[in-house]
């Protein structure tokens, strides 16, 4: 029976948005959310609980009328949108299922533009609880408590987790069970028959297969229990978990395949390769006569899977992660020690020679999870949003800002992540530097200026983009090993150019080759610290590193500073690069200072390409070597380029077809996409370390150039491939789209989906705007 609601008649609930997965997509909130929604439909009456599902792949999946609005996770505004639905749809609560990994942004931060936008109270549902967790993770859950009337943990250790390590009043966490269907308690040979198992000892692990699971614990340890028990069989049911299979394949479920041939147990294993229905699942739990769950990993809140088989009455053989041991205490169930073949196959012999105590474990373990099934629990949810209801009705939020005053420092919608063009200009040793049209052109080969970038793009792209980590780590790897090669340890230095014969084209490449490429490993430092290239990247960069000491080309300096910057992002206490940097923007800051024109305050004759990158460079060292001069010096010739490069909202570059002498006359043509980016670049900087607005919106308008907002009015993006043209030419657009076009407007647009996003992180918004 349910739990009677013993809040007044006004504050029971008329609807629920749940925000989760959701059948069909194959996964374990999905199915929680499914669950919960149908279940709160049965209690509370059809219609009340709906739901906002998220996408991990574009085309959706075929949902059935439950699901009302659906946001692709990794597409910031449609977070923003769906908070927009939800409001106009006026939901009593709004009821998260939070998990990491649905959730696009740095840590799953997408959805806190979400929470920030609704109007009605929230009840987040914590399927994870981290108990070290990363910096952004901390910060995420953080504000998830603070944007929640209520946190929802289906263990007890949980709700301690939340107050120890996170600082949460336990009066604001609540415990409710992970719900289960309601299964009479049955002799589990009723069910075998159906499977063609009458007369054997089933055991079973369900749920999506990955490697965390721990299924070969249970394969090693069988011979044993075969020898003892020559009728036992074991069922593995359950597809391997899609993003498993997307990334790495049935690598997993192959090696245990392997593992059960060697071993001799053919007839003793058995794959159910497939997500099956509840109904399905039902009747496997049924037959089985011991559940299993060997998992790797002691630091999991939660299992539905282990809730199922307890709520169905069967007796348990699990490792000692923290859910198990919390729901299998009192001899409800068995733990073994993690990744122990010997004591699991001890304990699995000991429970299906001792029928005795094998049923009482199973009846302790029916009894207990009565709590738990799915009507009860639908009961207990509806009792908390009823009174996060009520007390808001006592205790409204104030009036949230405009939307725009609260966005004044968002960015509007971006393009998606395109990387179509950037694949096909890159082969098995790196990126091409050209094309004809948008076909790779072979006949100029490769070039380290252009591999350097593209590392940077690949990098950012594997943080913002999760969903593809593996291809694009196979990118960076790409992209590093290019750089590795370019790269003669004897001189210091790095090569540039290499023909498509993979013959290099000189002995030694230009400074500002070299620049780039330490401005690449050092940004890839920064953003692959917690992947496999970090040791490649940072070993490659502190090799490279001393020759610019050596630099006298002012854009080589400003590259290997930025590149500095990023790799103490990681390193920060280097010594050898903490002093680089402050020799590196002592001198550009030197050259700044013997300037003393006040009409042209720059450090050479001829403004060229790539200028703003001088002035980045002072902005970001200057803060952390605390001399305010050089950051000072940085800002001022990033105002003067703007004054210089900016028709109201129009930029409009230096041309490359005679440049700025001083003095002389400006070129207004051709206009190359790299000078967007590095505006792009400059001025995103020179905001993270003032807040203005002006500079965010200088940003915007460098990045609006690509998009058509330009001298012709011609978008420079081709939207079909994911390309950039090559230029913009008195006539007309540049139609060729080459390696250093497609990665100026693919770094500057994954530039400010990272500044999005981490705005969107961000505890503190930016300072208003300084007039």
């Amino acid at each position: 029976m349910s739990r009677p609601l013993r809040l007044p008649q006004s504050s029971r609930i008329q609807s629920a948005a749940v925000i989760g997965n959701h059948l069909p997509r194959q996964c374990g909130i999905a199915t929680f959310t499914t669950d919960l929604v149908q279940s709160i439909n049965d209690v509370a009456g059809a219609g009340t609980a709906w739901t906002v599902a998220m996408n991990d792949r574009p085309e959706g999946y075929d949902y059935p009328p439950a699901v009302r609005f659906e946001i692709n996770s990794h597409r910031l505004e449609e977070y923003r949108l769906a908070a927009e639905f939800i409001n106009i749809h006026q939901p009593d609560v709004v009821s998260l299922q939070h998990e990491y990994g649905i959730f696009g942004g740095p840590a799953g931060s997408h959805v806190l533009s979400l929470l920030d936008d609704l109007q009605a109270p929230v009840v987040t549902t914590l399927h994870t609880v981290l108990t070290e967790p990363a910096p952004d993770y901390r910060k995420v859950l953080l504000r998830l408590v603070e944007r929640s009337d209520r946190l929802v943990v289906m263990s007890h250790r949980a709700v301690d987790i939340l107050e120890s390590v996170y600082g949460v009043d336990r009066g604001r966490v609540v415990y409710i069970p992970h719900g289960i269907p309601d299964m009479p308690f049955v002799d589990p040979n009723y069910y075998k028959e159906q499977f063609g198992l009458l007369g054997r000892r089933v055991l079973l692990t369900f749920g999506l297969l990955s490697q965390n699971k721990g299924i070969e614990t249970v394969i090693d340890a069988l011979p044993a229990v075969v020898e003892r028990f020559p009728d036992v069989v074991y069922i593995v049911l359950g597809a391997t978990h899609p993003n498993v299979l997307r990334h790495e394949g049935e690598r997993y479920r192959l090696g245990l395949q392997q593992r059960v041939r060697r071993l001799g147990l053919e007839g003793h294993v058995l794959f159910q390769n497939r997500f099956v229905t509840l109904e399905e699942l039902c009747e496997y739990l049924a037959a089985a006569d011991i559940y299993i769950t060997p998992y790797l990993n002691a630091a999991q809140i939660t299992s539905g899977t282990l809730a199922y088989a307890m709520g169905t009455g069967k007796a348990v053989v699990s490792t000692p992660y923290w859910y198990a041991e919390e729901m299998l205490a009192d001899d409800r169930g068995v733990l073994v020690p993690f990744k122990d073949p010997d004591a699991m196959g001890r304990a699995l012999i000991e429970l299906l020679g001792d029928d005795t105590r094998r049923h009482a474990i199973r009846k302790r373990a029916y009894d207990f999870c009565r709590q738990a099934v799915w009507r009860e629990v639908a009961a207990r949810y509806l009792d908390v949003f009823a009174e996060v209801k009520a007390e808001r009705s006592q205790r409204p939020r104030p009036a949230k800002p405009s939307p725009r005053l609260a966005r004044q420092n968002a960015l509007p919608e971006l393009p998606a992540i395109k990387l179509d063009h950037l694949l096909a200009l890159t082969d098995d040793a790196g990126m091409l530097q050209h094309a004809k049209y948008t076909v790779p052109d072979r006949h100029h080969g490769y070039c380290t200026d252009d591999n350097a970038r593209a590392l940077i793009v690949a990098a950012q792209a594997r943080r913002l983009l999760p969903e593809h980590a593996a291809a694009l780590d196979r990118l960076c790897d790409r992209y590093l090993a290019f750089l590795w090669h370019a790269f003669d340890a004897e001189r210091g230095r790095f090569r540039n150019f290499l023909g498509y014969d993979r013959r290099w084209l000189e002995e030694e490449g230009s400074e500002d080759s070299h620049g780039r490429a330490l401005w690449g490993l050092g940004v890839a430092v920064s953003l692959l610290a917690d992947g496999r290239q970090l040791p490649h990247a940072s070993t490659l960069f502190k090799a490279a590193l001393p020759a610019a000491e050596r630099f006298t080309a002012l854009r080589a300096t400003a590259f290997a500073l930025l590149g500095i910057d990023a790799y103490l992002a990681t390193f920060s206490g280097d010594s050898e690069a903490r002093r680089m940097r402050a020799v590196l923007a002592e001198g550009l800051y030197a050259r700044f200072e013997k300037t003393r024109d006040p009409a042209w305050p720059w450090p050479e004759p001829v403004l060229t390409y790539d200028n703003p990158r001088l002035a980045q460079a002072l902005i970001v060292s200057g803060p952390w070597m605390g001399r305010d001069d050089i950051t000072a010096r940085g800002l001022a010739a990033l105002e003067w380029l703007v004054e210089l490069c900016f028709e109201g909202d129009r930029f409009v570059p230096i041309g490359c077809h005679g440049w700025y002498p001083k003095g002389g006359v400006r070129a207004r043509f051709d206009q190359q996409p790299l000078e967007a980016q590095a505006m792009v670049d400059a001025c995103i900087s020179a905001y993270r370390l003032t807040g203005r607005r002006p500079w965010l919106q200088r940003a915007l308008d460098a990045f609006n150039w690509f998009l058509g907002q330009n001298d012709l009015n011609l978008p420079l993006y081709d939207d079909a491939t994911g390309g950039c043209r090559d230029g913009l030419q008195p006539d007309g657009v540049n139609q060729n789209q080459g390696a250093e076009s497609t990665l100026a407007w693919l770094l500057s647009l994954t530039a400010l989906h990272r500044f999005s996003a981490d705005q969107v992180l961000s505890e503190n918004r930016a300072a208003e705007e300084v007039p």
